[in-house]
């Protein structure tokens, strides 16, 4: 049902903190009701099914990723749109980028991203997480966000950059700042607050970016700073684009990664049976980390701006509008999936999910997060003989509409 009478039996609200926290009972009203359903008093539309979302992908001529306005929130507590251009322009770097554009930044980032890179990385995140777990096991309980789930990703996209690892803290606070940007519960002037932030960044990466531009162009470039450095030189890209495309990278690493990795943790610590499993067949864990993408994704959904007025599941969608495209939803359609809400290390159709988005848009940093996940879990499974919440302190994702990560998760832990 997509009509108007569809729309009126979904009876959730979009930013209740009830749904925020658990929004899965409203995104099974969307697609049971509502597949395309306008947030009342917007021009915003909630893509929720799977066929849908699939269908915009494929449609670029009338959607396009720029990021140009996005949901906050109004005095009287409800939906409200917000213009981004206020903060400069449009966003329109790697993920918010249209062709021919998108396709440039993503050929000059992904030679720090093959695999061989990736595999390159991966005894610095080892001792990076086993040192977070040692501390963790050490103490016997704690909370496993900070040094696990957050911090690991921005020291590893830092590297890749070519940051200082030393910085880790201030962009760290920087990368949430960014995504806080997107949560949706920010009033105005918040999202003032918010922008500051990000103009803070933006004159931080500029500052390097202009360091790396005064050196020879190296023979063998080792970081991402260098791929666009040289795209500068070669006049393919504008230093602008260039650190907005940083901005985007170490934003993508501080929120998506980190929710991953917290999910993952949290979903093993409900789960004794799956987590004593996988201690006893590691060779799982990468189809578990999957499933977790599949069922707690990292990014609940993006954004995407109507260029031309068009259908979509039955109803008309201005060329006013933009579409939110639900991840998170989809990747629980039971049309697609079968039992969507449990934990299926075997499920045979996993390369379906929408967790790392899909098409040309796919995450450039999926094989790194899964890496980090992967590394991070086998840490912890291998020094541990139990892990599991601690009922002393409530398992709370932040308040956000757009990414899926936890603010913090309380572990009591026995070591092997």
């Amino acid at each position: 049902m997509t009509s108007a009478a569809g729309q009126s039996l979904v009876k959730s609200r979009l930013l209740d903190p009830a749904v925020i926290e658990n929004p899965y009972p409203f995104y099974r009203e969307l697609l049971e009701h509502a597949p395309v359903y306008q947030v009342p008093g917007t021009d915003v539309y909630l893509v929720s099914s799977w066929q849908l979302i699939h269908e915009v992908l494929k449609n670029q001529a009338d959607y396009s990723a720029n990021l140009t306005g996005i949901l906050i929130t109004d005095e009287r507590g409800e939906p409200a749109l917000f213009d981004l251009t206020q903060f400069g322009g449009t966003v329109d770097a790697i993920a918010n980028a249209d062709e021919p554009f998108h396709a440039v930044h993503r050929k000059l980032v992904l030679p720090q991203l093959t695999a061989r890179k990736v595999a390159a990385m991966e005894a610095e995140v080892r001792a990076w997480a086993r040192a977070g777990v040692q501390q963790l096991v050490a103490a016997g309980r704690g909370d496993c966000v900070g040094e696990l789930a957050n911090a690991i990703p921005v020291k590893v996209m830092a590297r890749l950059v070519g940051l200082p690892v030393e910085d880790v803290d201030q962009l760290l606070l920087w990368a949430f700042s960014g995504g806080d940007i997107l949560a949706g519960t920010p009033d105005l002037a918040r999202m003032v607050a918010l922008g500051e932030s990000t103009g803070q960044m933006r004159a931080y990466l500029a500052r390097h970016f202009s360091a790396a531009l005064q050196q020879p162009d190296p023979q063998h470039r080792t970081s991402i700073m260098d791929e666009l450095a040289h795209g500068v030189r070669e006049g393919v890209i504008t230093e602008q684009d260039a650190v907005a495309i940083i901005i985007v990278l170490v934003g993508a690493a501080g929120e998506s990664t980190s929710s991953l990795v917290g999910s993952a943790i949290r979903i093993l610590a409900e789960n004794s049976a799956v987590q004593q499993q996988l201690r006893e067949q590691p060779a799982l864990i990468e189809q578990f980390v999957e499933e977790v993408v599949r069922l707690e994704s990292p990014f609940k959904g993006h954004y995407r701006a109507v260029l031309n007025e068009t259908q979509l599941g039955g109803i008309t969608i201005p060329d006013t509008a933009r579409v939110f495209l639900l991840w998170a939803a989809a990747n629980r359609d039971p049309g697609v999936f079968s039992e969507p809400v449990t934990v299926d290390i075997a499920r045979r159709n996993i390369g379906e999910h929408l967790g790392f988005g899909h098409g040309i848009h796919f995450c450039i940093g999926a094989r790194l997060a899964r890496m980090e996940a992967r590394v991070i879990l086998e840490e912890l499974l291998q020094s541990t003989g139990m892990f599991r919440l601690d009922s002393a302190f409530p398992v709370a994702h932040v308040s956000s509409i757009f990414v899926r990560r936890l603010a913090e998760l309380h572990l009591e832990v026995s070591a092997r």
